[in-house]
């Protein structure tokens, strides 16, 4: 078994430490909200209707979830996808977990030994990737605390009721 050494486990900029504090706090903000249907058709930023007014009721990126409700399941959904895997989405028809990562290896082609110039690529190809990695965590780790505060700020004032 690998070992994992306890410097690298509290090293501010270690990998399983920016993922541990995104896990937390979206494991905080699914504690803390206890109603999510309360969050529908509520938008994201304050200031998104009077952007909607501006562009003639468009939305100005239609990619986007639309309200906080289809934000929170969007960061439940990237915290299970970290926490199981992408393979237990696929785990719908009834496979074991070993029966699907073994399906989906052997549905990988088999390569020979690598060159010497691709082995460079793929060093440089995985450090591009961990610094977005860490970009990307770090961002939804701010919106998942973001969505809880304000959670908590709408449902302390009553702005959520109708």
């Amino acid at each position: 078994m690998m070992q994992i050494n306890g410097d690298s486990a509290c090293n501010k900029h270690s990998l399983i430490n920016v993922m541990h504090r995104f896990i937390a706090a979206a494991n905080n903000m699914d504690e803390t909200i206890m109603v999510p249907n309360l969050l529908r058709d509520v938008p994201l930023e304050e200031q998104v209707r009077s952007e909607l007014e501006a562009n003639n009721n468009q939305t100005p990126c239609p990619n986007k979830q639309r309200d906080m409700y289809e934000h929170y399941l969007l960061l439940k959904s990237i915290k299970n996808d970290m926490e199981w895997g992408l393979l237990k989405r696929e785990m719908s028809s009834g496979a074991s977990f070993l029966e699907m990562a073994v399906k989906q290896e052997e549905q990988q082609p088999v390569r020979g030994e690598l060159p010497l110039e691709d082995n460079a690529d793929l060093e440089h190809e995985f450090h591009f990737h961990l610094r977005g990695l860490f970009g990307v965590l770090s961002k939804l780790t701010v919106q998942a605390d973001h969505l809880t505060n304000r959670y908590k700020r709408e449902i302390g004032g009553g702005n959520f009721m109708r």
